[in-house]
C-alpha cells in the first residue's frame, strides 16, 4: 500500500479506521500490517462477526470448549467475539497511547435487539465496557431515539460511546447534545475523568444515496436524475458545519478547559454500492480535520491505491445547502428516508445477530 492512509491524518488531520474485524487479521498479523500503513481503529458490528464467525473454521476449537463447560450459545457468542476485540485492542493499544488518547480504539456493538429499549440498551453497554474493561474499547450504541439518553448515561459515567447508525441531522444534533450533557454531568464530581472519555458519532453516507437515487429515479424528471448522488455527500457536509458550531463557543470551552475532546463525526459506510460511482467517493469528498472514515478492507485497497487527498469535508457548503433542499422539491422526504434507513439499519444488524446464534445453536448440536 502507499502512504495515503497515513497522509490523510498528517495533512488533513482524518483519521482512518478498518471497518472488519475477524480472527484471523490478529493470528496473522494483518492488524499490525494495516496499522503500520496508516489504519488507526477499528470498528465491528454484528454483521462483521455474522461473516467472520460463520465462514471461518478458526472459531470451531474455542467453540467446542464453550460447549464442553455447557456455557449458552448467546454467551459463546460473546466469548467469540470478545476474544476477536481484545486481541485487537492489544494491537492498536501502543497508537492509543502515543496518540493521547485520540485514535487507537476498537468499537464492539451491543446486543442490537435492545436498540428501541434504552435502560435495557444502558444496562448491556455498562456490562459490556465493564467485561472488556479496557481504556481503548468503544461501546456501539445505536442513535434511536430510545438509544438517546442511554449515551448520555454512558458518558456521564466516563464511558468511551460509538454512537452508531445516524441517518438524519436532527438526530445527530441530539446525538452531539447528549455527549455534551453527559460530560457536563461527569465534570460535577469527576472533573479529571473529563479528558479521558472519547466519542464518535457515526453518520452512515452510501445508504442515503442507495435509498435517495432510488426515489429521485421513480420521479425521472432531469432536475432529480441531476441529484443523483449528491444527497448523501451533502448532508454529511452539512453535519460537518453543525459539529463545527457545537464544539466551538462559551459552552464547550468550558469543556474543554478541563482537556474534553470532541465528539468526533465518523462517516461509516463508505463502500460504493452504485458501480457508476467513483470507488472512493465516499471518501475522497468528505476529509477533513476531527473526523473519522470507517473503511471496509476494499475501500481501504482503493484509497490508498488512487485515492484523492485533500480538505473537502468544507468546501461547497453552499451547493450542498441547496442540493439537500432541492431533494423536497421531488417529491423526497428526509426525514421519512432518515426513519426508514434507520430502521432497516437495525433490523439488518438483529438479523445478523439472530442468525449467528441460530448457526452456533445448531453446530453445538452436531459437536455435542
Amino acid at each position: 500500500m502507499t502512504d495515503r492512509l497515513k497522509r490523510l491524518f498528517d495533512e488533513h488531520g482524518q483519521s482512518p479506521w478498518l471497518d472488519n474485524l475477524k480472527r484471523s487479521y490478529i493470528t496473522t498479523g494483518e492488524l499490525n500490517r494495516v496499522r503500520e500503513f496508516g489504519i488507526r481503529g477499528l470498528t465491528s458490528n454484528p454483521t462483521i462477526f455474522q461473516k467472520a464467525i460463520q465462514g471461518s473454521d478458526e472459531y470451531t476449537e474455542q467453540f467446542k470448549s464453550l460447549i464442553a463447560t455447557k456455557t449458552s450459545t448467546l454467551e459463546s457468542y460473546w466469548e467469540l467475539v470478545l476474544k476477536d476485540i481484545n486481541g485487537a485492542l492489544d494491537k492498536f493499544e501502543p497508537l492509543y497511547q502515543s496518540s493521547g488518547g485520540l485514535d487507537g480504539f476498537v468499537s464492539v456493538e451491543v446486543d442490537p435487539n435492545l436498540a428501541h429499549q434504552g435502560a435495557e440498551t444502558l444496562d448491556a453497554g455498562r456490562k459490556l465496557h465493564q467485561r472488556i474493561n479496557r481504556d481503548n474499547v468503544m461501546i456501539k450504541i445505536p442513535a434511536t431515539v430510545q438509544g438517546v439518553p442511554a449515551i448520555r448515561s454512558m458518558i456521564s459515567e466516563g464511558r468511551n460511546v460509538n454512537v452508531t447508525l445516524i441517518f438524519s441531522l436532527d438526530r445527530y444534533q441530539d446525538v452531539m447534545n447528549a455527549y455534551i450533557d453527559g460530560l457536563e454531568i461527569l465534570q460535577l464530581e469527576h472533573p479529571a475523568k473529563v479528558a479521558q472519555v472519547a466519542s464518535v458519532a457515526s453518520f452512515f453516507i452510501s445508504r442515503v444515496d442507495t435509498e435517495i437515487d432510488r426515489q429521485l429515479q421513480a420521479n425521472g424528471s432531469d432536475g432529480a436524475i441531476a441529484l443523483c448522488g449528491t444527497a448523501a455527500i451533502a448532508q454529511a457536509k452539512l453535519a460537518y458545519q453543525m459539529f463545527e458550531q457545537t464544539f466551538s463557543g462559551a459552552r464547550w470551552e468550558k469543556l474543554a478547559a478541563l482537556g474534553a475532546h470532541v465528539q468526533r463525526p465518523l462517516w461509516a459506510s463508505t463502500s460504493t454500492k452504485n458501480v457508476k460511482y467513483p470507488d472512493t467517493l465516499y471518501v475522497d469528498q468528505l476529509i477533513g480535520p476531527n473526523t473519522v472514515n470507517t473503511l471496509p478492507d476494499t475501500t481501504v485497497e482503493a484509497f490508498s491505491d488512487h485515492g484523492n487527498l485533500g480538505t473537502t469535508i468544507n468546501q461547497g457548503v453552499d451547493q450542498a445547502h441547496w442540493q439537500w433542499s432541492q431533494l423536497a422539491e421531488y417529491g423526497v422526504d428526509v426525514v421519512s428516508v432518515a426513519a426508514q434507513l434507520e430502521h432497516e439499519g437495525v433490523s439488518s444488524f438483529r438479523k445478523s445477530f439472530d442468525e449467528l446464534l441460530s448457526v452456533l445453536d445448531a453446530k453445538a448440536v452436531e459437536l455435542t
